[in-house]
C-alpha cells in the first residue's frame, strides 16, 4: 500500500518522492467516477455568483452614469440562475423609467427637481395608480418630448400609468428618463464577467476535488 509522498536522505543528497497515497487514489478515482455531476455543480455555482456579481457592478456603472439612484436601478437588473442547458441570464429592463423612481422628488413652485434633473412646469402628485409620479400638462410652455420619452400625448382616454397618460380634460405626459445610453455598459462589464466567471469556474472545481480529497462523498 502506498504511503504517500515522502523523502529519502544520505549522506550526499535527498530525494523528494511525490506520489499520492492509497486514500488520495481512492479519492481521485471517486472524482473521475463523478465529475460529470461535480462539474455541473461548480458550473452553476461559478455561473450564479458572476450573475450577482455582475448584478451589483452594471447598476453601479448605470447609477453613475445616468445619475440615477442605485437601488431603482436594481429593480431594472434580473438575474435568472442557471437552468437545464447550463446558461445563467441577467435582464435589465431599458426602456425609460419614471424620473419619480431615479430619486426623490422635491417639489418647488416652479417644478420638480429629482437627482440633479429639473423638471419646469411639473408637478410630483398622484394622478394614476397608487404611486405618485412627475406630470406636466402638455399644453405648458415647459413641455419638451425629450424629458418625457414614449409619451403619447396626442390622443385622448385615459391609460395605464406606464407609457403616458392623458384625458379630455387636461392632457398630462409622465417624466421619464431614457436609459438607451447605458447599452455600451452591457458590452464592456461582459468581457469582465467572462473574466470572473472563468476565475470562479476555477476555484469552485477545485473546491469540489478537495472535497473529495477530504473523504466526503456528497456532491
Amino acid at each position: 500500500m502506498s504511503i504517500g509522498s515522502y523523502v529519502r536522505q544520505s549522506s550526499s543528497d535527498g530525494m523528494i518522492t511525490l506520489q499520492p497515497s492509497a486514500v488520495d487514489m481512492q479519492a481521485f478515482k471517486d472524482v473521475a467516477a463523478v465529475v460529470p455531476k461535480a462539474a455541473a455543480a461548480a458550473q452553476r455555482r461559478a455561473i450564479n455568483k458572476t450573475l450577482r456579481w455582475l448584478r451589483t457592478y452594471i447598476a453601479r456603472a448605470v447609477s453613475s452614469k445616468e445619475r440615477i439612484a442605485v437601488g431603482a436601478v436594481r429593480q431594472r437588473l434580473r438575474a435568472y440562475t442557471v437552468n437545464s442547458n447550463g446558461q445563467g441570464k441577467l435582464w435589465f429592463g431599458i426602456n425609460p423609467i419614471e424620473s419619480s423612481r431615479i430619486g426623490r422628488p422635491r417639489q418647488s413652485r416652479s417644478g420638480v427637481s429629482v437627482a440633479g434633473r429639473r423638471y419646469q412646469g411639473a408637478f410630483f402628485k398622484k394622478v394614476y395608480g397608487n404611486q405618485a409620479d412627475i406630470w406636466i400638462r402638455t399644453s405648458s410652455k415647459h413641455f419638451s418630448s425629450k424629458d418625457y420619452p414614449e409619451s403619447q400625448v396626442s390622443g385622448a382616454g385615459s391609460g395605464s400609468g406606464w407609457v403616458s397618460e392623458q384625458d379630455d380634460r387636461f392632457p398630462l405626459a409622465k417624466a421619464k428618463v431614457s436609459l438607451d445610453d447605458v447599452r455600451p455598459t452591457f458590452e464592456e462589464w461582459l468581457k469582465r464577467a467572462d473574466e470572473r466567471l472563468l476565475a470562479i469556474l476555477e476555484q469552485e472545481l477545485n473546491f469540489e476535488l478537495q472535497k473529495y480529497l477530504r473523504g466526503s462523498k456528497r456532491v
